[in-house]
């Protein structure tokens, strides 16, 4: 794999699900656990096409719940691969809800994971190089870095007072 590289391109992931009853807590609304899963598979799925090796879960930044998902409403979940290590992945994964009745939609939460890149034996591996050869790829990855870091200030902050 050294010396090999992939896009930001080939690593986008879009998952869509439908709040179904067995997702919802007793107010209707999406469980916070279930979409941290849905978050982690997808996550999961852009490292894996980025990588063309199976992945492991390292680490997912903080989270926070900005809006409610409604039972029966879309949930879009979208990743992609914006920083690489050795072995590693960086992933931004967002998700937003649509409401098929009236069209509408709305961001509901956002976090960034890392993932590592394993063979079959669970031993770490080397990823391609992330390359962003166009202009969408370059402003996708600079706004993760970006995001990334205000995110890590705001907690940072938050754990001063």
């Amino acid at each position: 794999m050294a010396g090999d590289t992939s896009t930001l391109a080939e690593s986008h992931t879009e998952m869509t699900e439908m709040v179904l009853p067995n997702d919802t807590n007793t107010h209707g609304r999406c469980l916070g656990g279930v979409v941290l899963h849905w978050m982690d598979v997808c996550g999961a799925i852009a490292a894996m096409r980025f990588a063309n090796e199976g992945v492991v879960t390292a680490s997912m930044d903080h989270v926070d719940f900005k809006s409610p998902i409604d039972l029966g409403e879309v949930v879009v979940i979208e990743a992609y691969v914006f920083a690489t290590g050795r072995t590693s992945l960086d992933v931004k994964v967002e998700v937003r809800a649509e409401n098929p009745q009236t069209d509408s939609e709305r961001d509901t939460t956002s976090s960034f994971f890392t993932f590592v890149a394993v063979d079959d034996d669970g031993t770490p591996i080397p990823v391609p190089d992330l390359e962003c050869p166009t202009e969408g790829e370059r402003r996708l990855r600079d706004a993760a870095i970006d995001d990334r870091a205000a995110q890590l200030e705001r907690l940072a902050e938050r754990i001063e007072r």
